[in-house]
């Protein structure tokens, strides 16, 4: 039964991360025209954005080095696809094959920015400077994501003021957007409440936010909904529960998009998407995969088997 809340976004849009930040942490790599057919089906369910690959060296994530193969099966989509870049060589090979939407990735802690980027955080913000210019002047959109904004495996809880200040650096370097990453799932509602507010009297607004969060403590679906409540209308989210991190041991997968759409709709929010159609994609990637879906709403409305 639909039950809106009057103090709820009517819409909110759904940043699509399984084809990335799923399929990068699978230990198989998946072959190229599954993932194509995986984001087509996608696109089929009503997913308008859907971050298609990473041009990143093979050697860190071999699972997409297939990137420059990948990109073309699927960017005459009428949807938007934007792509991972981690320097200005990775830039270079995504602007060749027409993305105009890319994504740079910085880290609140040095911890992290040393186990995934081999740089101090101003490093490899000083890194994503000449990124973020040139996709600017190409008249491209950035979006930068920022991890453990809410804790870290080596440093543990990570000061609100320590994740405003990368962030502020993001977006005074040209960003167009941040995804605030909760990377170990250890969030809680108002711990993000606390982010969001502290990012909003900074002039950091809730519209140029989006949330991704992980669901190791079971919190994904509970800190969303507190996000929402502050005015944030982007949310990240992986069909079927894909993915986790490489980089953070202790990261278990992205929040399911399927969970992510039941509450919404259930609350009355719009988000374009098919539910039935969104779980039969997850449904046919899990049997690619050989295993079954995360997902609960999966699950549920598939009876798969535990």
């Amino acid at each position: 039964m639909t039950v809106p809340d009057p103090e709820l976004p009517t819409r909110v849009r759904i940043h699509e991360v399984g084809a990335r930040d799923g399929l990068q942490n699978e230990k198989a790599t998946v072959p190229t025209e599954v993932k194509a057919e995986f984001v087509r089906r996608l696109a089929g369910a009503g997913l308008g954005t859907i971050e298609a690959t990473s041009f990143v060296h093979p050697k860190w994530v071999p699972q997409l080095a297939d990137a420059e193969q990948l990109f073309p099966l699927v960017a005459e989509l009428p949807v938007e696809l934007p792509v991972l870049v981690p320097n200005e060589r990775g830039l270079e090979r995504a602007l060749a094959l027409g993305a105009r939407r890319v994504a740079v990735f910085a880290s609140a802690t040095e911890s992290f920015a040393k186990a995934n980027l081999n740089r101090t955080v101003d490093e490899a913000l000083a890194m994503f400077e000449p990124v973020v210019a040139r996709a600017r002047a190409e008249g491209g959109h950035v979006r930068g994501y920022l991890s453990m904004c809410f804790g870290d495996p080596w440093e543990g809880a990570v000061p609100v003021e320590q994740v405003v200040r990368v962030c502020k650096a993001l977006m005074d370097m040209g960003c167009d957007e941040l995804s605030l990453g909760d990377t170990i799932g250890v969030a809680t509602p108002g711990h993000v409440r606390e982010l969001l507010v502290s990012l909003g009297a900074q002039g950091i607004p809730a519209e140029v936010l989006g949330v991704h969060f992980h669901d190791t403590y079971g919190q994904a679906l509970a800190n969303t909904l507190a996000a929402l409540r502050q005015g944030v209308t982007t949310v990240d989210a992986s069909a079927g529960g894909l993915g986790g991190c490489p980089y953070a041991k202790s990261a278990t997968g992205n929040l399911a998009t399927e969970d992510l759409v039941w509450m919404l709709h259930g609350l009355g929010i719009d988000t374009g998407v098919d539910l039935g159609r969104l779980v039969a994609t997850s449904v046919w990637m899990a049997d690619r995969l050989g295993r079954p879906s995360p997902s609960r709403t999966v699950r549920a409305l598939s009876h798969q088997e535990q």
